[in-house]
Parts: structure tokens; sequence; C-alpha cells
């Protein structure tokens, strides 16, 4: 075999079968194909697309290019992914909840991407963790405490990373069959029983439009269920923050009031939805109304705390961090109130534009290797619908110094509109599966 007949076919309309796609994935991570050839696979890809049957053997042929594991537990192994947005901290109340209730969740999660938040950037906020660790330390923190969020290895699906960066400076990301291959390579890699999909939907997200978004959530679940992993996907709403704050540590604030009993209901009800998909489709309960009351007693009774501050201590933080967090996260220099400049009602929000201005405020990488600020971003930031008058606050601002702050409150409020909202619609837009 050889990637330019492989280039040629799909070029030409046609569809590479499965020894081809497990040769070239094989090629991708060993190095026998260029980056030439990679780049030019992803635009015919991009421009031609791949059929289901090719998809599928795709993603499992990058899935196999390094490392699958195995779990030997007594319990279902699940996991949730999310396509990405802003204010999206679920994960970080999710995976403990999920583990005091009697599921391993070993989550091989992401940093941030363009102008969306990465999980594990919000979690190494916290003094001293890291998740970079060894496939044995990922095993044992899973095996003690159920769950633990961590970055994948280089002996996670390395196809994927090798073809990632160069999607990433060929114009080629935005294939729907390269993103579901790139997002379930890794996720299958991770030994699942049962998989559930956060893909968003608005003018914080990847997806912005209802089509791009349903598309993206059939392809992800077709290509997952035919890999053997069942797998349901809900398409939920952000058209404004998941929850009311944007940035590394003022997120994991957010996720320590919801685990000592004070959470924002919103995002909240969303992570409680998703583990209750994963509950019923690993039978660990039947009915999905019956699975949220479990996740949500965990959270009230403690539980999920406790699960929490052990994976932090595991992860190097300190320990028992859900009993002194206030002291322990970074704070920013400058802290203000971005007044709003009308009264009304906040009408529309672009995340986009908040992302963006959080990324520039240092939360984000601009380029690979930028260091994170993981104290700045926003807080408090009203939702739509809220009732303002001239010089109230929409948000507060987290900023390094006051020139960072400046820039970004004007951001903000170009991203805010004052006006007559309209009803913001269900947080759960579809569910494919």
């Amino acid at each position: 075999m050889d990637a330019r007949t492989i280039i040629e076919r799909l070029r030409d309309g046609g569809q590479p079968n499965k020894d081809e796609l497990d040769w070239f994935a094989a090629g991708l991570a060993s190095g026998a194909v260029t980056d030439a050839q990679a780049g030019a696979f992803a635009m015919a890809v991009c421009l031609r697309g791949l059929s289901e049957e090719a998809r599928v053997a795709f993603t499992l042929a990058m899935r196999d290019s390094g490392d699958v594991l195995a779990w030997d537990v007594d319990r279902p192994v699940v996991d949730k992914h999310s396509t990405g947005g802003i204010g999206d901290c679920v994960s970080l109340l999710l995976a403990p909840a999920l583990a005091a209730v009697g599921v391993a969740n070993p989550m091989i999660s992401g940093r941030g991407l363009g102008h969306t938040g990465g999980t594990l950037d919000k979690l190494e906020a916290i003094p001293g963790v890291s998740t970079e660790i060894d496939e044995a330390g990922f095993r044992r923190i899973v095996e003690e405490t159920g769950t633990v969020i961590v970055a994948a290895s280089s002996r996670i699906a390395p196809a994927d990373r090798r073809l990632y960066a160069v999607r990433d400076i060929t114009g080629t990301v935005e294939s729907i069959d390269l993103i579901v291959a790139s997002i379930l390579s890794k996720k299958l890699a991770a030994g699942l029983g049962a998989l559930v999909l956060d893909v968003k939907c608005g003018s914080g997200a990847f997806m912005t439009g209802m089509e791009e978004a349903k598309a993206l959530a059939n392809s992800l679940v077709e290509t997952a269920n035919g890999a053997g992993c069942p797998t349901v996907a809900l398409i939920t709403d952000m058209n404004q923050p998941l929850a009311p704050a944007a940035g590394n540590a003022l997120e994991v604030v957010e996720v320590m009031r919801a685990l000592t009993g004070a959470g924002s209901a919103r995002w909240v009800d969303l992570a409680l939805t998703l583990g209750s998909e994963l509950l019923v489709m690993a039978g660990v309960e039947e009915a999905p109304e019956v699975a949220r009351d479990r996740l949500r007693g965990a959270i009230r009774s403690g539980e999920a705390a406790a699960r929490f501050d052990a994976m932090v201590a595991a992860l190097g933080g300190p320990a028992e961090f859900s009993a002194g967090w206030q002291s322990c996260l970074p704070t920013a220099r400058v802290v203000r109130e971005v007044a709003a400049p009308a009264a009304g009602q906040v009408a529309a929000i672009d995340g986009h534009v908040i992302g963006m201005a959080v990324v520039r405020l240092g939360g984000g990488r601009m380029r690979d290797g930028d260091r994170i600020d993981p104290a700045v971003g926003f807080s408090d930031i009203l939702p739509l619908g809220a009732e303002v008058a001239k010089g109230d606050p929409l948000a507060r601002l987290h900023a390094a110094d006051d020139t960072a702050a400046d820039a970004a409150e004007r951001a903000f409020l170009s991203a805010v509109r004052i006006g007559v909202a309209e009803d913001a619609g269900p947080l759960v837009m579809g569910r494919i599966g």
C-alpha cells in the first residue's frame, strides 16, 4: 500500500477500505506518512467526505495506532465529552458525582482550544495539580477514587495527535469526518462501556447553527455506536455562558460552590442530565429521573466533594480541598465591575467574543507554549433576560493589570446587547441516540 493511491482515490470521490485506513493511521503514527501526504489526505476528506463505514474504520484505526486501555474494575466504565463552549465546567462536577454513585469515569480530557476553555487548564488552576501522569498512575487513581481527569499521553491515539497538528495548519479543522475521528479515537482508547456527548450549539460554540450541530451529533453517535460503544448525544444551548463564569480558577469556584451546596442551577442541571444518560446506558438505573436523583443525592451528601478531594490530592493538589478552597485558588490583582451602558434586559451575548477576551487576558493560549494565568476572566455574568438599570454590573472582571482590564471590558461590552430579550429557549435543544 502507499499513501498516494489512498489520497488519489479520495480525491476522485472513492472511499478507502479498512486495510488502507489501518495502514494510513499506522503511517501517521510511525512517520511513514509525510506531512504533505497527511495534509493532502485531510483536504481530500474535507472536500469529498468519508462514508459512515470508512469513518468508523478510520476512527478505529486511529484508536488502534497506540495503546487501548482495558479496565479490571467491578463497575461500569463511562465518560462524557463536550465539543467546547464558554463557562462549561460540567466535567469537574460530573466526574466525582459519577464516581460517588458507583461507576468509573477515567476522563482523558483536553486543554483550551480557540475561544473555548479546557478542562485540564481549569483543574490545573488548583495549586499543585498536574494532569500529566503515566498510565500506571491513571489506573491507580481510577481504582482508588473512581475517577480522574488527565491529559492524553503520547501513547493514546498518536495518529490523531499527528493528523490534528497538520489539520491545524492546512485549513481542514472543520471537517466533520475528521472531528469525529479525532474526538472518538481518544475516547474509545480509554476503554469505555458508554459515552455521552454534549454537542454545543450557538454563539459560544464551534457549531453555531442547529443544522451543523445536528450533523456533528449524528456523525458522532453513528460512529461511536458503529465502533461498539453505546453513545447518546445531547445538543445543548451555547448562546450564553453555561455557568456564570469564564476563566479557569473562576470556573473552579463555581464547581466548588456546586459541590458544597450553592451551585448555579442551569449548568448543574445539565451535569445531572448528562450523568443520568450515562447511568441508564450503563444499566445502573432504568429511569433517567431516578438516575438524576441519585446523582443529586451524591452531591448533596458531600460524597461527590470527597471524591473530588481525593482526585485533587492524587494529582498533587492540597488535601481536603473542598474544606479550604476559598484560600487556595489564585486571585487576580485587578477586579472590577463591568457596568451596563443602558437600562433594559440582557438580550444577546456573543460567547465567542467573551471567550477570546478571556484568552487575551491570559486565560488561554494565543499560540502553542503560552503560559496561562489561571486567575483571570469574568465572574457573576448575568444571564440572558436579566433586567438591568444603567450602571448595574453585567459581570465582574478579573485581570492582571489595568491595561488588560480596559481591553477586556471593551470586549465584554461589545459582546452584550441590552434591549428586549426573547425567550432563551431550552438548555437541551435535542437528543440523538
